[in-house]
């Protein structure tokens, strides 16, 4: 089976015309767009240009046409592209989007007039044209994405940016919408931060699969040492990062023997992400540690969480959705010093090895290791993340107020030193009172999702448009509007 964050994207191309403008921009703007996709790699479902005039759409009969060709590629198409080298129809283009009934995000294009080509053979008008098509979609209540300025070039930079940014906002509004989230494990007792809300994930498209640790401990005790897949995820785990010389060939074949069972359980059930009870179940009924286990599935894109946090496991699929990058779970821990707008995120030893940045260590975990002692305890990741840009994201489930809710924002991992054991991330963030004090008082988990580079752009406009889960973006400010009844 193909994940939707491995998925090859496909959209939907239409070049939207009014019929008394020079039809001469049409087939020029169907050729740009087409080469824009192929250079991002992103497959286009559209008919042939010969299937209209001037391969537009101009009337309710091409709307018909277009719709009935998308509802019969429906599964393949992510987006909708939608072009307008001139004024465009506004009714043939309403039609065609309602009929086709595809419900997925829509960008819209309006094309740029030159100042020495306004005649009347000559003009494009689509800066106004945009309006009344955008006029329509509002009284239809039908969400879209702009471009960067109102007009632009179908064959410029610009556009091409605004198709790649589009196609994260797609890859996480499909991902999220089917997502499948693994809850391995109870949650651990003293943890009541890590409830959720199942029916309200489900009524966001979100299904959890649940297991009981012990069927896979049951499952992972009943492999031979000798089990070719053992071997090979042994390899595997040595070829991951640095091992300490003492921990024996046991520790080490039994983090292989759970890893190859929550490989396997996540394949049986489909799942885009997890999230495991940690501790202490697994050490002291199996012996080992299930850090690495998350770690090298994060690493594949596959983000796991700890402590069962299902709302953590989204907001890393989200953000592996967003970059296509690992993501990692991390507490906001501690102060730095008394710098305002530092602050120390922390977690055992669960970060992917992107995610650091460099070659971890994979040894024991310390603070558990202290109490029921190291033996147990093999498997945890630990590094210092290295320094970079960063986004951090938090979806929670708000069962009072019935919705998912969020919050994101961009900072930076620093080189500042910090000696603590694990897996350390020294971060500076704007404002970092304010977020904080956000986040207490919205009640909010002290677990927060993370990934390398700055993409909360995308997770924004899947939030604004698409997904419509109230939230909050700590660096940009809301778009200016009127209350709109229908979405709260």
């Amino acid at each position: 089976m193909q994940r939707p964050i491995r998925r090859r994207l496909s959209f939907g191309v239409v070049i939207g015309s009014r019929a008394f403008f020079s039809p001469a921009p049409c087939e020029a703007a169907r050729r740009e767009v087409l080469a824009h996709l192929e250079t991002l790699g992103i497959d286009a479902v559209t008919l042939p240009f010969e299937a209209t005039a001037n391969g537009a759409v101009q009337s309710i009969a091409d709307a018909e046409l277009y719709a009935g060709h998308f509802r019969r590629h429906a599964e393949e198409i992510d987006g909708l592209v939608i072009c307008l080298p001139n004024f465009g129809d506004e009714i043939a283009v309403i039609e065609l989007v309602t009929r086709a009934n595809l419900n997925v995000p829509i960008l819209l294009q309006a094309s740029n007039d030159e100042n020495d080509k306004v005649d009347v053979h000559s003009r494009r008008d689509a800066w106004c044209g945009k309006i009344s098509v955008t006029n329509n979609f509002y009284q239809y209540g039908i969400p879209f994405t702009e471009t960067s300025h109102h007009t632009c070039d179908t064959g410029g930079e610009e556009f091409r940016d605004d198709l790649a940014r589009f196609a994260r906002v797609c890859r996480v509004v499909r991902g999220i919408r089917g997502a499948r989230l693994g809850a391995i494990g109870a949650r651990t007792a003293p943890f009541q931060t890590m409830r959720y809300s199942e029916k309200l994930l489900q009524s966001a498209g979100v299904t959890v699969v649940t297991a009981d640790l012990s069927e896979l401990i049951g499952r992972a005790g009943g492999i031979g040492d000798d089990d070719a897949r053992v071997r090979e995820k042994m390899e595997k785990i040595r070829g991951y990062g640095k091992i300490p010389a003492h921990i024996t060939a046991d520790q080490l074949t039994r983090q292989a023997k759970w890893t190859v069972t929550v490989d396997g359980w996540i394949d049986e059930n489909g799942c885009d992400a997890s999230a495991i009870q940690c501790w202490r179940s697994l050490q002291d009924n199996f012996g080992c540690a299930t850090c690495v286990t998350m770690s090298m599935m994060g690493e594949e894109l596959m983000p796991s969480a700890c402590e069962v946090d299902i709302m953590g496991a989204l907001s890393m699929y989200a953000l592996a959705l967003a970059s296509e990058a690992p993501p990692a779970i991390l507490d906001w821990n501690n102060n730095y010093a008394r710098e305002e707008d530092k602050c120390v995120a922390t977690h055992c030893g669960n970060f992917p090895k992107k995610f650091i940045g460099d070659t971890p260590e994979i040894g024991e975990l310390d603070v558990l290791g202290e109490v029921i002692g190291r033996a147990k305890c093999f498997g945890a990741v630990k590094g210092k993340v290295k320094a970079g840009p960063m986004t951090y994201f938090r979806v929670s489930s708000d069962d009072t107020a019935g919705t998912l809710k969020a919050y994101l924002g961009q900072g930076d991992f620093t080189d500042d030193p910090y000696g603590m054991d694990g897996g350390i991330a020294v971060c500076a963030v704007p404002r970092l009172r304010q977020l904080m004090g956000f986040v207490t008082q919205n009640g909010f988990e002290h677990h927060v999702a993370m990934v390398r580079g700055h993409h909360a752009d995308v997770l924004n406009e899947a939030l604004t448009r698409y997904l419509r889960w109230p939230f909050y973006d700590h660096d940009t400010p809301p778009v200016p509007g009127l209350y709109d009844p229908r979405r709260g």
